[in-house]
């Protein structure tokens, strides 16, 4: 069988943009590592030349007869959140038994910031790349096919069947929790949602609570449903607000576990008693979610299955195997302390 990067498409070369900017090898080499040693025109001659022909800087791996650096990317939304810490940790510690390096980078849900973050990592040369969600700018999609890099996208999977995925549907996963809620006797409301703006893993969330209420006949209103980053602090901020605009509600779904872990601070601040006054549930399984007081309903990720899954994914790929473009990671929801009927 011919490898996968036998199949991988030809990018242009350096000398490629020498010609078509009727320069030589070297001036052209020298306009992009170092552009102030080079005429004004004469740099934007080459520099719209590349830009013409898709011309990628391919680092070191330029330098190798195989074009392969044994390294790969891993770009993430944010360092700050656990989940994402134990899946690069998975990852790399995959990679590493096959004498690969990891190259991590962060967006903080800045779609622009992380084509700028992949393409230093595609100029660094790095083997292949995995990637979070399905939320892209499309110039990212643009820049992989351009270097002909692979890429893996995790925590969810791509219904189009376009792209290499895993993951699993936040949207059925979301819904187990509302209808868990619903079992247990709940039909007011309410949300604390990450920011759904270029996350697709949270617009899906929201959308499996409002699907799965709806069925019964219900509704989650937009008032009751808060924006904001994930984070401790801002889950107490955002039940505060929803509590002060008089919103009445008993169950409070969250978008991720430290949003939830905020919402029971707040609530055991204000004297709200959890579950008996307020059902509150999470997303991710954390660690912390189990030990805190009262423990939180959430639904479990197996997040170093997904770092290491994707690991062993893209080196079979580069190894010429050919590998299933989606792959489903089974989630499951974990009743505790913090779920329980309407007082």
């Amino acid at each position: 069988m011919l490898s996968a990067m036998a199949h991988r498409p030809t990018s242009a070369r350096l000398s490629d943009v020498a010609s078509a900017a009727g320069v030589s090898l070297s001036t052209a080499s020298r306009a992009l590592a170092e552009p102030e040693l080079v005429l004004p025109a004469t740099r934007a001659r080459i520099l719209e030349a590349a830009a013409r022909l898709g011309y990628v800087p391919h680092g070191a791996a330029r330098a190798l007869a195989s074009r392969r650096s044994r390294t790969l990317g891993a770009v993430v939304p944010t360092l700050d959140n656990p989940i994402f810490a134990a899946s690069t940790q998975a990852l790399q510690q995959r990679i590493a038994r096959e004498g690969y390096t990891l190259l991590v980078g962060a967006h903080e849900y800045d779609l622009e910031a992380e084509v700028k973050v992949v393409s230093a990592l595609v100029e660094r040369g790095v083997d292949g790349v995995v990637l979070v969600g399905l939320d892209h700018h499309p110039d990212l999609h643009r820049l992989l096919a351009k270097a002909a890099i692979p890429f893996e996208l995790t925590w969810a999977t791509d219904a189009s069947g376009i792209h290499h995925s895993l993951g699993f549907s936040n949207r059925l996963a979301a819904a187990s929790v509302a209808q868990h809620l619903m079992e247990l006797g709940h039909r007011d409301f309410a949300m604390i949602s990450g920011r759904t703006t270029s996350n697709d893993r949270a617009r899906e969330r929201v959308a499996g609570v409002r699907e799965a209420l709806a069925a019964r006949g219900l509704e989650l209103p937009a008032r009751r449903v808060l924006e904001t980053p994930f984070g401790i602090a801002a889950g107490r901020a955002a039940l505060g607000r929803l509590l002060s605009a008089g919103e009445r509600f008993t169950a409070l779904v969250c978008g991720n576990d430290l949003l939830a872990i905020g919402a029971l601070l707040e609530s055991a601040a204000r004297g709200i008693a959890v579950p008996r006054q307020l059902s509150v549930t999470g997303f991710d399984d954390i660690e912390l979610a189990g030990e805190f007081s009262p423990a939180l309903t959430t639904i479990h990720l197996p997040v170093a299955d997904i770092g290491r899954i994707a690991a062993e994914r893209m080196l079979a790929r580069l190894g010429g195997a050919d590998v299933p473009k989606s792959h489903d990671i089974p989630v499951q929801l974990v009743v505790r302390a913090s779920t329980a009927a309407p007082g």
